[in-house]
């Protein structure tokens, strides 16, 4: 398989899946303002939506959006339990959370990363991803632990990945004790570190 990404944008969650899964796979870094691959390819023609992330598999088809990628991987390799069973109440809340980062929470920091973007329109972002931020401190526990189950899921890979936009967004993360322990303690995982570094995000 091989992912395309772009360092740091959503596409970091599939990158910490498949890190987690450790099956072999390639990466591919894109640049979306000129809409080429690494290598020199059009992206458009791997990806006709033209962002990030898509999953290239072996026999060649291209699998797009990050809940779907993340899906098919978890399912894909059952062993590294990264999602509750099919057709389980615990499925289905792992399901609503990574909805719910999907579209509420990923969509709320759009102004922050949109070129043109007013600073009043930043500022209704930040008071936006506020208002998010404050449901998912309400959805974790004081003692650790991760949103959907007691282990990690693929939810929470994609929580991490949006929540420590944070960091690069003028957003201090300490306003939400509790989501802040919950973005250092994934990114101290090994699946984590690993795609952080592939990234070039750390050293």
């Amino acid at each position: 398989m091989k992912l395309f990404y772009k360092p740091g944008a959503c596409s970091l969650a599939s990158h910490i899946a498949l890190s987690e899964i450790g099956a072999p796979f390639e990466i591919e870094a894109v640049d979306t303002a000129i809409g080429r691959t690494e290598t020199g390819v059009t992206y458009r023609d791997i990806n006709p939506k033209g962002y990030v992330p898509a999953l290239q598999l072996e026999d060649g088809q291209v699998l797009t959006e990050g809940p779907a990628i993340l899906q098919f991987l978890a399912d894909g390799a059952p062993n590294a339990q990264l999602a509750p069973q099919a057709g389980t109440m615990a499925r289905a809340r792992m399901q609503e959370h990574l909805t719910f980062v999907s579209s509420e929470l990923h969509k709320a920091f759009g102004p922050l990363f949109r070129e043109g973007s007013t600073e009043s329109e930043k500022t209704a972002a930040r008071e936006a991803v506020a208002v998010q931020f404050a449901h998912v401190e309400a959805q974790l526990s004081e003692d650790g632990g991760y949103l959907a189950a007691d282990r990690f899921t693929i939810a929470d890979a994609y929580l991490f990945v949006v929540a420590n936009w944070a960091n690069f967004t003028g957003i201090e993360l300490s306003a939400w004790p509790r989501l802040a322990a919950f973005v250092a303690r994934v990114a101290n995982r090994p699946a984590t570190q690993a795609a952080l570094r592939a990234e070039g995000l750390i050293q």
